[in-house]
């Protein structure tokens, strides 16, 4: 059956992880929202951010969304809790499943973070590793692995470093230019001095930084993107949505071999985009992130 997901960021960012989806699950749609007026997050306080993911999942649940992926690593550091309370459908954050991937990815047990200040200062990436570990989460790498288990070498986020300055660059399509390399020359310097092996991209606007990040920090550093393991979570949810939905499912299929017909329109979108703030601006910097072209951009009609 195919399902569909709500996907909700701050702005574009988001759209690294919808484009993960995509590329990784053929068989599902997305409404994906941008909350581009009330961008960057990163300093939004943590009463403000669950009011604005009870107002948008509202709104893609209205859409007809099955699950939410928040992609947005600061209303998942902060938010998440209280939206998977006030909600009774699935909702996936960034942080555990980012965390996880880090220590799998780690060669030598030094992991690294560049976030919002908001995540940074909750320390969430920080708990969720040592929660990946005691879970039983172990690093590929085997010598490290056997170190680990013997206790001879520590798996820890040795480096954690604000980047506030990334979304807006991100947002005003400037990712790869002079002004990004400058501006993230003094941001990891700190952590090409900690020694990371390994580096989270803890937040959805970063994956666009990659190159300028990489051409920094060289290729001896693993760039880690949680969207890359969202999507395994997401599989698996998307697993239990089609064991619920066998029989609802088996009986459409029933009624559309009986002559009835799908209703207009619900077998050919793949993705709906709405946006709190200029959809024209919205679309116009999507499309240079993007290799499948944004077509139609809607505004969200409850935001004041």
């Amino acid at each position: 059956m195919q399902h569909v997901i709500g996907v909700f960021d701050s702005g574009v960012g988001g759209l690294t992880v919808m484009n993960e989806i995509l590329a990784r699950i053929p068989d599902v749609r997305i409404i994906y929202f941008g909350d581009t007026a009330r961008v960057p997050y990163g300093n939004r306080s943590k009463e403000e951010l669950i009011r604005f993911g009870e107002e948008i999942i509202t709104f893609l649940v209205s859409q007809g969304a099955e699950a939410i992926v928040v992609a947005c690593n600061t209303s998942s550091a902060t938010a998440l809790p209280t939206l998977r309370e006030h909600f009774d459908i699935p909702i996936l954050g960034m942080i555990e499943p980012g965390a996880r991937l880090a220590v799998e990815e780690t060669a030598h047990g030094k992991i690294g973070l560049i976030a919002t200040e908001t995540t940074v200062r909750s320390r969430a990436y920080s708990l969720a590793v040592s929660k990946a570990l005691a879970k039983g989460v172990l690093p590929q790498n085997q010598g490290l692995k056997r170190a680990w288990k013997k206790g001879e070498q520590p798996i820890f986020l040795a480096q954690a470093q604000a980047c506030s300055l990334f979304v807006p660059l991100v947002e005003a399509g400037l990712f790869n230019s002079a002004e990004a390399r400058g501006i993230a020359r003094t941001y990891l310097a700190s952590i090409k001095e900690a020694g990371v092996d390994t580096l989270i991209l803890g937040c959805t606007h970063y994956p666009f930084l990659s190159p300028v990040i990489r051409e920094i920090l060289g290729e001896g550093v693993k760039l880690v993107d949680p969207a890359l393991a969202v999507v395994e979570e997401l599989k698996r949810v998307l697993k239990k949505l089609d064991e619920r939905d066998e029989r609802e499912h088996l009986d459409a299929e029933k009624r559309l071999d009986e002559g009835e017909q799908p209703i207009e329109g619900q077998r050919i979108w793949r993705v709906r985009y709405f946006v709190s703030g200029d959809p024209e601006l919205f679309r116009r910097v999507g499309n240079t992130l993007l290799k499948e072209p944004i077509g139609e951009v809607r505004p969200a009609p409850w935001v004041d």
